[in-house]
């Protein structure tokens, strides 16, 4: 079976999205699955020069992406299978759309785009997405819908689609040096790591390390990742105008340094207002640093599996939640550490994750048992 992933951006400082879509294909294809990825050519293209990533020359027109390089790869394309990640792009339409005309399945990874905080930005142009562009009929008539958690599945089935949907959680790659990744326990040191934008909420963490005052003294607050330039320039004159001393930006990490990082925090910090699945949580749980995230994530099991926090992100709950996990003594954070490492090798290892979606690459082509992940 040949199977065609697409996606209509695949850059290294896109986001979770890329990062993950490229973590799960490299684990199929170690696992032996025929599949390619289509995408358009940036600078900062995830891979190595992979064969099976199928990157052409970037002719997109407008926001939507109109392509016709999209157009002309996906309509003499030979696959059994489409599956696209997103929503609202041409190449997530048009993959949805060849398919129907061939007359063979896909499947949509929405990634979080169908939560109601997202529906709600640029609402008016994803009503009429969905009406006029086709996106209803896109989600309607998928053979499945994969969601990364059951929060997603459940915003799904509100909108009133009742295809089935494959809830498949997001592959965590553990690197071969993971093993030689020492924790550093130092210094006492609260981190954020990821794409610097206003529905991150950095600055409530901020304002929660304000709050604390001289309770933090000691500690440090790093801040790690890139994005939305005000925003980020919002952050940065914040911290100035406090006089700051113990907040640090440490800009865009990856590979070794951000899993050194992560290692080196005695929590890692998720404010966001809403996160559809967060990759770095397992990240960060895999090197043995408790998360507190809160509760517009998908991550109870922080609180089951005692190796975090799931709390609301409103400034005051921050601040009293970092205060008592930097009131810890050592042996428990390295305890929820551990019991971080083991929600992640039980559950989240890249290719137990490969196996499930094989798996519903088989069951959505010839049939035969319902996978135990798909909710019809």
């Amino acid at each position: 079976m040949k199977i065609l992933q697409t996606i209509a951006g695949f850059g290294a400082h896109s986001g979770g999205t890329s990062t993950c879509t490229y973590d799960l294909l490299t684990a199929m294809h170690q696992q032996g699955c025929d599949v390619d990825l289509m995408t358009v050519q940036t600078s900062d293209i995830m891979g190595q020069g992979e064969s099976w990533i199928k990157a052409l020359p970037d002719d997109g027109i407008s926001s939507y992406g109109y392509s016709h390089n999209i157009n002309c790869y996906l309509k003499e394309s030979d696959y059994d299978l489409y599956h696209t990640n997103g929503l609202w792009m041409h190449c997530n339409h048009e993959t949805c759309a060849v398919a129907r005309q061939k007359g063979k399945p896909y499947i949509i990874t929405p990634h979080g785009m169908l939560y109601p905080q997202a529906l709600a930005r640029s609402a008016w142009k994803k009503k009429m997405l969905l009406s006029l562009g086709g996106v209803d009929r896109d989600l309607r008539s998928a053979a499945c819908i994969h969601a990364t958690c059951k929060a997603e599945m459940e915003y799904y089935r509100q909108l009133g689609y009742g295809n089935p949907v494959a809830v498949i959680p997001n592959p965590v790659p553990l690197p071969d040096f993971i093993n030689d990744i020492q924790r550093d326990d130092q210094v006492k040191r609260i981190g954020f790591l990821g794409r610097l934008h206003p529905r991150k909420n950095v600055e409530s963490l901020i304002d929660a390390w304000i709050l604390l005052g001289n309770k933090v003294a000691d500690a440090q607050l790093v801040i790690m990742g890139k994005g939305d330039a005000d925003y980020e320039r919002m952050l940065k004159d914040k911290v100035a105008s406090h006089g700051l001393d113990n907040v640090k930006f440490a800009g865009f990490v990856t590979g070794r340094e951000k899993f050194e990082r992560l290692a080196s925090l005695t929590a890692l910090c998720v404010p966001s207002d809403f996160e559809n699945f967060g990759m770095i949580v397992t990240e960060s749980l895999s090197v043995g640093s408790p998360v507190i995230a809160s509760l517009g994530t998908p991550w109870q099991e922080l609180e089951t599996c005692h190796c975090g926090r799931w709390v609301d992100n409103s400034v005051k709950t921050l601040a009293e939640t970092i205060e008592s996990q930097l009131a810890l003594p050592l042996n428990q954070i390295n305890q929820m550490g551990e019991n971080g490492k083991a929600l992640v090798a039980k559950k989240y290892k890249a290719d137990k994750v490969a196996a499930m979606m094989s798996s519903l690459y088989d069951w959505v082509q010839d049939g035969g048992i319902l996978p135990p992940f798909v909710q019809m």
